[in-house]
């Protein structure tokens, strides 16, 4: 049976990732050593949204025709071939929607630059179709949200068809303080398409695979520290972590309301542009939205300026330097092609608290994703088989060959015990994160250095994946940005031994069409972004 018709039966999918030992799940059909040669060329390889938008109203494709392409790659490719197995589900109604599309692009022209645009959402993303949405976890097998998020209204809303949920790291990794990123029970583990036997980090981990991989235009992620950013730096992408508050959080499995959000993973800065103003907008089910009134856009193409870096004040946060020499070497040379693209930088312009608020963090952390959790699940309904982190828990006990082989759920168990976000340790440690990343964390070091942004490495070449260690993260940042709830992008940097490496653009909040339009002119100048090769090891010579 084909990848495609595996998934789009969602009953006999279930059955089969019941059935199967866990062994053979996070397996997958073949492994990296019995690669034998990497896939046919692909026509929509590299090819930008603007680009298929640009072949279907020269009628040179349809939506429904992008969208049977996608499908053939994923068939192709993504549990056959190399196997990445970075989508968990595809979206039966796919080329439907697709039909319906372009027959309303006849009779009344494109509803916007995503018309007709085939996209591939995480799934801890909820829809109202038939798809599940799961967090990778069997224990959300079969059941179905009632209602879309407003992520998935608005990619609707604009034109997009959403083709399938991406598999990610379980409960976007906050089971566990050694879990493999990009394993879950139900989809298995995912494999970075630059070198298979390595980690495409996470939690958002299949998005980024099948985005490099060209399984779709380009895909939603979500993040509550990294998420977003690492598995883009891992896979060579544009990946936009925004300010907490412009993207609706209702509808997504969450971890921490006070972290949490959704973001686009592109090739492109200009196809993650594209997405983000798709997303924004206020949500009623969401109060913090409420505070993105008069500082969001619907349209971040206006913010692509190749020219934009001249007179830029960049500080270069060296703390995040010094784990890989040769991170370090592209970095700084990095910082040679911002200054011959005239700007100003500022090194170093440390943030004088990093490091000092991750317990608090976790602290946060836990607290926040009991609660948050519990009052997902009680929503999701009868219709589930658990409706709280409890049962969760006891969940995965009863089926531990299967939903724990490798790793075990020791966060799950430290949340459970936290008490609610009345408790005086909770509401100290929240603001103790927001002093130290925000007051005397980014906003200090921006004021002190009057910079328009920071930048660092966002991250080290993919570690191995390893199920009887864990992942192997050696570095990088994302955590100042995630604790005060701050925009981040990251960019293709450049490769360490063909393994990708991202840079990263961070500063205030709100400051999303600043930071586009530096990492679009650094786009633009470096060019810096291949296509993956699927090879079997990281290529050492």
């Amino acid at each position: 049976m084909k990848r495609r018709k595996f998934l789009e039966t969602s009953a006999l999918g279930c059955a089969l990732a019941i059935a199967q030992p866990a062994s053979a799940i996070a397996a997958g059909s073949s492994s990296p050593e019995h690669l034998v040669s990497p896939p046919k060329e692909f026509d929509l390889d590299e090819v930008s949204i603007s680009e298929l938008q640009d072949g279907m109203r020269s009628g040179k494709f349809t939506s429904r025709s992008l969208v049977k392409k996608y499908l053939e790659r994923i068939d192709e490719i993504d549990k056959n071939g190399p196997a990445i197995n970075s989508v968990i589900e595809i979206n039966p109604d796919a080329v439907s929607i697709a039909e319906a599309l372009d027959r309303e692009r006849k009779e009344k022209g494109a509803r916007g630059p995503l018309h007709g645009i085939p996209i591939l959402i995480k799934d801890n993303i909820d829809t109202a179709d038939r798809m599940m949405t799961t967090a990778g976890s069997l224990a959300l097998v079969g059941s179905h949200p009632a209602q879309d998020a407003l992520v998935a209204k608005r990619l609707r809303e604009a034109g997009a068809v959403i083709l399938g949920k991406t598999n990610l790291s379980e409960w976007a990794n906050i089971r566990s303080n050694h879990s493999s990123s990009g394993w879950s029970g139900r989809g298995g583990q995912t494999r970075n398409p630059y070198a298979l036997d390595r980690n495409p980090c996470g939690s958002s981990s299949g998005s980024g695979a099948a985005t490099a991989a060209g399984l779709c235009a380009a895909a939603i992620g979500t993040e509550t520290d990294g998420s977003v950013v690492c598995p883009s730096s891992a896979n060579s992408l544009v990946g936009i972590k925004p300010t907490v508050g412009l993207v609706s959080r209702a509808g997504i499995i969450p971890i921490a309301h006070s972290q949490d959000t959704a973001g686009p993973m592109a090739r492109t800065v200009s196809d993650a542009a594209v997405l983000l103003g798709a997303l924004t907008g206020i949500d009623v089910n969401d109060a913090v939205t409420k505070t993105s009134v008069q500082k969001s856009f619907t349209d971040y193409t206006q913010f692509l300026d190749k020219g934009g870096l001249k007179g830029a004040r960049l500080g270069i946060a060296r703390k995040s330097f010094g784990f890989n020499d040769r991170v370090d070497k592209l970095m700084n040379d990095l910082i040679g092609e911002l200054k011959k693209l005239g700007a100003v930088i500022v090194d170093p312009a440390d943030i004088p608290t990093s490091g000092k608020f991750d317990d608090s963090e976790l602290e946060v952390l836990l607290y926040e994703l009991k609660a948050d959790l519990n009052s997902y699940l009680r929503r999701r309904g009868t219709n589930a088989q658990v409706h709280s982190l409890k049962e969760v828990i006891e969940f995965n006990e009863r089926n531990r060959e299967r939903e724990m082989p490798y790793f075990g759920q020791d966060l799950f168990i430290k949340a459970e015990a936290k008490g609610p976000l009345t408790e005086k340790k909770y509401t100290q440690a929240l603001a103790k994160n927001h002093l130290l990343s925000r007051t005397q964390g980014i906003d200090f070091v921006l004021r002190k250095h009057r910079l328009d942004a920071l930048i660092a490495p966002t991250g080290g070449p993919a570690w191995p994946t390893d199920w009887i260690n864990g992942d192997h993260f050696t570095g990088g940042y994302s955590s100042a940005s995630a604790v005060a709830g701050y925009p981040h992008i990251t960019v293709p940097a450049g490769y360490v031994f063909g393994l990708p490496v991202g840079v990263s653009f961070f500063g205030a909040a709100w400051s999303e069409p600043k930071l586009i339009q530096y990492a679009y002119a650094f786009e633009q100048a470096t060019k810096a972004r291949r296509p993956p090769r699927f090879l079997a090891t990281a290529n050492f010579s």
